[in-house]
């Protein structure tokens, strides 16, 4: 009931305003919302016929109301059109007004009260969005502004009060009492809202994607472009929705590396921690609540004198056998005292990046082979779901292998390739940034997209083989790369 243009920069299409008229017909079939995100320097002489055509909401990106770090900031002058944008929507009644301002420590920060004071006369939202790691913006943790901090600083300055929020908002609202206008905060990094996101994204080349933080996409362009039935596209929608995630997988550590910090300082903790106290598996001697769900801490905190020697065994009372360093191959996942299964502590290991690829083949038959070349296939794009099924799983094998660790994967890649045999060639790589490798990740990644491949082809043929599934090469940690042969 809602469809948003943004960009890029939405304004310099030529055919904007005949596009938003067409999408603006939408609304008699339930469309309710017709937004835009702008940077608004090119926006002021158009609003008047966007309006006219159907656009009713208005997201204006604006960092800074000082004309010199706005040239810093965008390259190029421009703060005075975006002002006039932002009137002149005011005046052609778009309501709520939303301004977006990404908060900067060290940039921007310290004009956090003068976006509190548009909102004194004007009926405006301003979002104070917390700064992310996206690929180009040289992230670094040190910028990083939680909105906690920022709402202390306002609340220092102002009465505030809290605004309802609706079930599906990404933006936490609040008001200063006596103002036309509100504020709100977008809390990608520190307080997820992802469980209760219901956006979808598709890019300017037709690809879906169910999380912008997400890198897994689905062409619908070529499905398009195939006239494949619109049952089969809300299928493969669905496949890709019910896989988002309850929350993004950003890359955190940042965070819990200064919560503790704070916890060491706390406690007057030193460097080195007394293991037979505090370890990774004894967490109640540990405040959890400074502890991020589902992500490991970094193992410099848990480090002690036991671990300084090569060839000293390990006193920690968690660790579940007393091993020395030995160049004799063992059974890593076997207790050698008890002979029972058991999962290997990597809470010493230096976290490094680490790769791993793998590849398999399901043997298919003439028919199927000849049926998923045209498309045809009744369940569906056999490719499509095979892929996302693939890297379903790559991030899910910590619970479908017992004694594997969860890992927070960086990236997951599946590709699918029909061989002249009549069979597909399989191939998945994996990358995180971990104490452990992700060769086990990469094998169930391609093992479940044959596996899926076999579900969507039986109707067919129930005569598939999979076979050789196989590692190829990793790389990271101690040991280093290794290719097979």
């Amino acid at each position: 009931n809602k469809i948003r243009l943004t960009g890029g920069e939405p304004t310099v299409r030529k055919d904007l305003v005949d596009l938003v008229g067409e999408l603006g017909k939408l609304k008699q079939y339930g469309l309710k919302t017709l937004a835009m995100t702008s940077n608004g320097i090119a926006l002021k002489r158009k609003l008047p016929e966007l309006v006219k055509n159907g656009m009713n909401l208005l997201n204006i990106s604006v960092d800074t109301l000082d004309p010199l770090k706005f040239e810093l900031i965008t390259r190029r002058k421009g703060l005075e059109r975006v002002m006039e944008s932002i009137d002149q929507a005011i005046a052609l009644g778009l309501r709520p007004l939303k301004i977006n301002c990404v908060v900067v420590r060290g940039v921007n920060d310290q004009e956090v009260i003068d976006f509190i004071e548009m909102t004194r006369t004007k009926p405006v939202d301003v979002r104070f969005i917390e700064y992310m790691p996206f690929d180009g913006n040289k992230w670094n943790k040190h910028k990083l502004v939680p909105y906690s901090e920022i709402l202390d600083n306002i609340q220092n300055k102002y009465d505030v009060m809290k605004l309802p929020d609706d079930a599906h908002d990404t933006s936490k609202a609040y008001q200063v009492p006596g103002h036309v206008g509100q504020f709100g905060f977008i809390t990608s990094m520190t307080d997820h809202f992802c469980g209760t996101c219901n956006r979808l994204r598709i890019t300017a080349d037709g690809n879906l994607k169910v999380c912008l933080f997400g890198n897994a996409e689905v062409s619908l362009r070529d499905l398009l472009r195939e006239n494949v039935p619109d049952q089969q596209l809300l299928e493969i929608i669905g496949v890709a929705v019910k896989n988002k995630k309850k929350q993004h997988a950003d890359r955190i550590e940042q965070l819990v590396s200064a919560k503790i910090y704070w916890y060491k300082r706390k406690h007057s903790i030193n460097s080195f921690i007394q293991p037979t106290t505090y370890n990774p598996h004894c967490l109640s001697k540990i405040d959890k609540t400074f502890i991020p769900f589902n992500y490991g801490i970094p193992s410099y905190f848990f480090q002690s004198r036991a671990f300084s020697s090569k060839n000293k065994k390990s006193e920690c009372s968690h660790m579940s056998q007393n091993t020395t360093i030995s160049d004799t191959p063992t059974l890593s996942h076997v207790d050698p005292s008890s002979g029972r299964a058991s999962m290997v502590n990597v809470s010493i290991k230096t976290p490094t990046i680490r790769t791993a690829t793998a590849s398999g083949k399901i043997r298919i038959g003439r028919e199927a082979f000849d049926l998923i070349q045209a498309n045809l296939m009744k369940k569906g794009d056999v490719f499509t779901v095979s892929q996302i099924a693939g890297i379903n799983a790559a991030k899910q094998t910590g619970y479908l292998i017992p004694l594997c660790h969860s890992l927070l994967l960086s990236h997951v890649s599946v590709d699918l390739k029909l061989e002249q045999d009549h069979s597909i060639e399989i191939m998945a790589k994996v990358e995180c940034e971990g104490r452990t490798g992700v060769e086990m990740e990469a094998l169930t990644a391609v093992s479940i997209a044959a596996l899926t491949v076999f579900d969507m082809c039986k109707s067919v043929s129930k005569d598939m083989v999979i076979e050789n599934i196989k590692l190829l090469e990793k790389t990271g940690g101690k040991s280093g790369t290794w290719k097979s042969k």
